[in-house]
């Protein structure tokens, strides 16, 4: 059975809501009869977002998840309009690339990634507690997050943080006393999204739509899970599960960090997944 966050008439408030996974959310929570606010930044792209949906019962909200005034603007507007939040889904995020030595861009993806994460739940999560219905936060991690591949610190480090910070964040919620919420972390796959093309026009065959992503998430929600881990056309769960296996090996076994891609190891590596 669907949770019961999901039922038709509900409100759900999805940040980065106007591309990606989080505007293939708001499709299909709205085609489930939900009412939706996407909140993404300025621009035509949010409000053409909203227009393709449904104009009736989604608000479109501008709104910077660096900053804690639009969050606590963005609460206060859904609650005027809807008058309750039922699901929150903070899924804002970018990747302008990082290296470990440059400052730049360090500062904007930590801010959007990992606080629009932290300070978005503690806008919308008091409110929703204190209304006493089952509710569903879901925060949109990253494998990158898990496994922490070379090439960017940054998204990596926010990404990681996010897992972290839902972890604690489904403990504390469900060791309250009444509250009904409940926290998920998405861990999307490859997923071909304006975040993730590069330039591409067309869809690599190894990647999902953001519309698998979100059935995916929808089916694993219905059952429980915690940890939302998407495969892709590329990676089942079973190689996922060798890779995140591998990396908290590095730890056990005393490896070097990052051994996948060490030259001592990475044979050894591919010898394990096959």
């Amino acid at each position: 059975m669907a949770h019961p966050a999901l039922a038709s008439g509900n409100v759900a408030v999805i940040t980065g809501g106007a591309s990606g996974i989080g505007f293939a959310a708001a499709k299909r929570l709205s085609a489930m009869g939900l009412k939706v606010c996407i909140a993404d930044l300025p621009g035509d792209g949010l409000h053409q977002a909203a227009t393709e949906i449904s104009p009736r019962d989604v608000m479109a909200v501008p709104c910077d998840v660096s900053k804690p005034e639009d969050l606590h603007r963005l609460e206060t507007a859904v609650r005027d309009r809807f008058g309750r939040i039922d699901i929150l889904m903070n899924n804002a995020g970018i990747q302008p690339g990082t290296k470990i030595l440059d400052p730049d861009n360090w500062p904007r993806t930590l801010e959007v990634n990992l606080w629009g994460v932290i300070r978005g739940t503690q806008a919308f999560a008091p409110g929703m507690i204190a209304q006493g219905t089952a509710g569903l936060i879901i925060n949109t991690g990253s494998k990158q997050g898990i496994t922490t591949p070379p090439g960017d610190p940054a998204y990596n480090l926010s990404k990681a943080g996010v897992k972290v910070f839902t972890e604690a964040l489904q403990h504390q919620l469900r060791n309250t006393a009444n509250c009904k919420i409940a926290a998920h972390l998405l861990i999307p796959g490859f997923v071909f999204t304006p975040l993730a093309a590069h330039g591409r026009t067309e869809k690599p065959p190894g990647a999902w739509t953001a519309d698998e992503t979100i059935a995916f998430m929808l089916d694993r929600l219905d059952a429980g899970d915690f940890y939302i881990l998407c495969p892709d056309n590329e990676a089942p769960r079973e190689l996922d599960e060798k890779r995140i296996a591998w990396a908290a090996g590095d730890i056990i076994e005393n490896r070097p960090p990052l051994s996948r891609w060490h030259p001592d190891w990475a044979e050894e590596f591919k010898k394990n997944i096959k």
